[in-house]
Formats: structure tokens, C-alpha cells, sequence
């Protein structure tokens, strides 16, 4: 019975968790108005996209507790990580082929440099600094980071012509006072945000950032359940939490950077589809592990992780690793991305689950290759 409970909670925060990104989307639209292809995606998009991470990962430390220490999180947004690498590029190429009829996509080589390399150098810096102890400059490092990431992303930014016009935002706030505050109410139980927030009223700033401010509270809502239901999926079926979090809530909390990829792929918008993904992992990585982090050891001290934990963590850090930069290799050396690309990237994401999987069930096979990637993490630490 507790198996289906933690189901039907999962299955439960995931469609709420879709329902509040499709307002989410709207809002981070309008405000990246101004913005150039690609700096949209890899910024408002992935910063928007990645709250699930952020959350879940504050959830396991502040709410649950986490007996494992930093491991729900970082099995979250490593997890996540992934997924956004392999899945939603590949998603995003049959989208656009289905969509357009088209044999492949091209996407910027300057975005792929740009944020591929980022995500390459913040995972390096994830595992040569993080260990068993876990202390509050380790949080501000990761956060640093980003900021960084983020200043050379926007002083780089050329902004297009056409997009003079900010003229627009004040202008649209009073349309629809009588009749629909019922309808609102109503909108905001069936998790219809944009009706329940802007209603009949045209986009403006001030109602754009409402709307985003309350799709981050669903979302926020929406990651209690979802850890809950993970923690109480793990505990019923005996294996650590650490890995439900690495492929349920990672997969789970991805579903706003897969939609927001596949929306961007069927407008046609193949470097925003590109860079939300990756530009999400950089997020998770470096804040939405970095800011948990950082304000759990400034209240409650150093985290010391146990030793069992820090093997798996470690394990995954140095997959997830040779994981990017393999995907990395696959959309630079690539002319354009096909079918072929696209199976490469969900070949590597099944590789990934069934190792997961494996080593939550202490499988014997699995032993060699943990052992290697042990001897790796080592050399590089």
C-alpha cells in the first residue's frame, strides 16, 4: 500500500509541477523579451526550469533532515543533471523533426562552447572540492561560481534591433475587474496560473513577475510532495533514499527544463532548447546545490556525510562527468544533430539508470566499475 501512496504522490507532484511551468513559461517570456537566442535559454529559462532542484535539495536538508547527510541533494541536482543532458536534447531533436519534417538541427557552436564548457569546469570544481566534510565556503564557492558564469553570459549578450520596444509594460493592468474573480479562483485549484493571475488583462512587468512568484510557490509545494513520496518509495522498498533521488525527483524536477526545451524546439528556437538544458545544469550545480548548502552550514555547522554515502556520491560526480563531456564531444564534433545524436544521448541515459540501479542493489557485476571510478575520483582529488 506504501508503495502506491509514494507513486501516486510522485505522479502527483510531477503533474503539479508541469501545470505550474506552463505559467512559469509565459512569464519567463515575457521578461527575457529582450534578451538574445540562447542567453534566454541558458538564464530566466534555466534559473525558472531549475526551482524543482532548488527546492527539493533545501526540502532534504531542512525539512527531512536528511540522515545521509548532503546526498539527497547532491543525488538531486547530479541526478538532474543528467537528465537534462541526455533526455532533453534528444527530446528536443525528435520534437523539432516531427515538428518541422526535418532530418536534423543545427544549434549555435558559441552556445555549446559557452555552456558546455561552464558545466564541464563547475562539475571538475564539484568534485575536486567536495568530500566528507562540508563547510559553508563550499556553498559560497559554488555560488560564486554561477554569478560569474552569469556576469559573462549578459556583459557578452548582443541584443537585437528589434527589440527597442520597452514601452509596453505599463500600460495593460485593468481589463477585467467584474465578472472573473470567481473564474480566477477557480483557475488557481485546477493549477491554471496564467488565467488566475493575469486573466484578461495584457502581459506587463508587474503581472509577469506575480506570475512567476506564484508558479514558484506551486513548484515549491509541488517538491514537498515529491520528496515525501520518494523518501517513503525508498523506505518501503529497502534501498537508501540517495538513489530514488538520483532517478525519480531528479527526473521528476526536470520535467519544467523538458518542457520549456520542447516548447522552444517547436517554435524553432534550437539554441534556447540547448541552452535551458544545459544551462540548467549549471544552475543546479553550482546554486541549487551551492545556496542550500551555504545557509544550512551558517545555522546548523559543518555536514559531515558517511563514508558509505561519500562513495556513491563520488561515483556519481565522476559518471556524471565522463557523462557531459561525452555529450559535449556529441554536439560540438556533430554538423547538425540527427536521430543518430539523438539515440546516443538516450543510450547514455539508460547506461546511466541501469548502473544506478544496479549499485542500489549491490549487484555483483557493477563491483569493477565502482572500484575504477574510485581509483579515478582519487587521482583527480
Amino acid at each position: 500500500m506504501d508503495i502506491l501512496i509514494s507513486l501516486i504522490l510522485v505522479l502527483l507532484s510531477t503533474i503539479l509541477i508541469a501545470k505550474a511551468c506552463d505559467g512559469f513559461e509565459t512569464a519567463a517570456d515575457y521578461l527575457g523579451r529582450n534578451m538574445s537566442e540562447g542567453v534566454k535559454g541558458a538564464s530566466i529559462n534555466a534559473i525558472g526550469s531549475s526551482m524543482p532542484e532548488l527546492f527539493a535539495t533545501f526540502v532534504f536538508l531542512f525539512l527531512f533532515y536528511d540522515t545521509s547527510g548532503f546526498a539527497g541533494g547532491i543525488g538531486t541536482t547530479a541526478g538532474s543533471a543528467v537528465f537534462n543532458t541526455m533526455i532533453i536534447p534528444a527530446a528536443s531533436i525528435l520534437t523539432a523533426m516531427k515538428m518541422f519534417n526535418i532530418a536534423s538541427i543545427n544549434v549555435s557552436k558559441k552556445v555549446i562552447l559557452r555552456d558546455g564548457l561552464m558545466l564541464i569546469a563547475a562539475e571538475f570544481v564539484l568534485i575536486v572540492t567536495i568530500g566528507e566534510t562540508l563547510e559553508w565556503w563550499h556553498g559560497m564557492m559554488l555560488m560564486l561560481l554561477y554569478i560569474g558564469y552569469a556576469g559573462y553570459m549578459f556583459t557578452s549578450m548582443k541584443k537585437s534591433s528589434e527589440e527597442a520596444n520597452g514601452g509596453d509594460d505599463e500600460e495593460d493592468v485593468e481589463n477585467d475587474e467584474n465578472g472573473s474573480s470567481s473564474n480566477r479562483l477557480l483557475s488557481f485549484f485546477k493549477v491554471d496560473l496564467e488565467n488566475a493571475i493575469i486573466g484578461e488583462n495584457s502581459m506587463s512587468t508587474g503581472n509577469s513577475w506575480a506570475l512567476l512568484s506564484v508558479s514558484t510557490v506551486f513548484i515549491a509545494l509541488a517538491c514537498y510532495i515529491l520528496v515525501y513520496g520518494c523518501e517513503l518509495f525508498a523506505h518501503t522498498i529497502g534501498i537508501n533514499g540517495y538513489f530514488v533521488a538520483v532517478i525519480l525527483v531528479a527526473a521528476a524536477s526536470s520535467v519544467p527544463d523538458t518542457i520549456l526545451s520542447m516548447k522552444d524546439a517547436k517554435k524553432g528556437n534550437y539554441d534556447d532548447a540547448v541552452s535551458n538544458a544545459l544551462g540548467s545544469n549549471i544552475f543546479d550545480i553550482c546554486f541549487a546545490l551551492g545556496l542550500p548548502l551555504f545557509l544550512y552550514t551558517v545555522i546548523y555547522g559543518t555536514i559531515t556525510i558517511p563514508t558509505e554515502i561519500v562513495e556513491h556520491v563520488s561515483e556519481l560526480r565522476i559518471l556524471l562527468l565522463f557523462l557531459t563531456i561525452a555529450a559535449f564531444l556529441i554536439f560540438f564534433f556533430s554538423r547538425s544533430m540527427g536521430k543518430k545524436e539523438a539515440i546516443s544521448l538516450l543510450a547514455m541515459y539508460a547506461v546511466f539508470t541501469t548502473y544506478i540501479v544496479a549499485r542500489a542493489y549491490e549487484m555483483a557485476w557493477i563491483q569493477p566499475v565502482t572500484e575504477i571510478l574510485h581509483s579515478i575520483q582519487k587521482l583527480l582529488q
